[in-house]
């Protein structure tokens, strides 16, 4: 059986890409990227993809919007990519995409979903949220993307006890400790197709 073909879109450091990298190059995860795509000239997800000569795509944020979002299908097709990953990616994909690659389009969100998330929450503005609402747990979630900004089926998520002495940076850094094991892991189960959606449920299969 070939191996899975994972585009991973990124808008910053890439840091969760690099957590992916790891572990595939440990191998951990049976599947290879083959396409890191940015709408920001300057990521540094970028530079991490050349360093590791994977193919990189920028979409220059000068397109006009359906021209983008063509061009981002048409390329993610022709590249005949597997599963999406957006690790970090600030844009929000449109219906067209979402369609075509249904159950196929994984994000990873810095809070327990469903609390703290949707439009305006991301990056610190979670954790500076999560803060000022004074709660005791907080964590990260993998979930499948649909046509509603972190709505789609949860696939993992895990937890970590909030403390009194936590700010939103000290929060911010405990929980990207877990995106960069639950995101991978998640994509593991993908690629050994152990991943199930039933309705909102997704149930992972036990290993054979």
């Amino acid at each position: 059986m070939s191996k899975k073909r994972i585009a991973v879109l990124v808008s910053g450091s890439g840091t969760n890409l690099q957590a992916i990298i790891n572990q595939i190059d440990r191998g951990r995860i049976d599947a290879e990227i083959t396409l890191v795509v940015s709408d920001k000239v300057n990521a540094y997800g970028l530079v991490r993809a050349k360093n590791q000569n994977i193919p990189t795509y920028l979409l220059h944020e000068d397109v006009l919007k359906d021209d983008y979002n063509q061009k981002l299908l048409d390329k993610l097709q022709s590249e005949k990519i597997d599963l999406v990953v957006l690790a970090g990616y600030l844009k929000i994909l449109p219906a067209k995409i979402i369609e075509h690659y249904r159950n196929r389009i994984i994000n990873i969100h810095p809070s327990l979903i469903p609390s703290f998330c949707g439009k305006g929450y991301y990056g610190l503005k979670v954790h500076e949220a999560a803060i000022e609402y004074g709660v005791k747990v907080s964590g990260a979630t993998v979930h499948f993307v649909d046509e509603i900004a972190d709505h789609g089926p949860i696939i993992l998520q895990k937890s970590l006890e909030v403390t009194n002495e936590d700010d939103p940076q000290s929060l911010q850094k405990k929980v990207l400790e877990i995106e960069y094991e639950i995101l991978p892991e998640t994509i593991r189960l993908f690629c050994e197709d152990r991943i199930q959606v039933e309705g909102r449920r997704v149930i992972i299969k036990q290993e054979e």
